[in-house]
């Protein structure tokens, strides 16, 4: 499963030309973003 996933990191990465710093970027804007959204619609009704 691992390796699988590795596999799936490593082709997005080569598509978009991108760094693996550049990954851990994307994933923490897209969590941030994930958060914001949750504590919108589900929190602070």
């Amino acid at each position: 499963m691992i390796e699988t996933h590795k596999k799936q990191l490593e082709w997005f990465k080569s598509k978009l030309g991108v760094s693996d710093y550049t990954v851990a970027w994307i994933a923490f804007l897209k969590g941030l973003i994930l958060g914001l959204l949750i504590y919108h619609f589900f929190i602070n009704v």
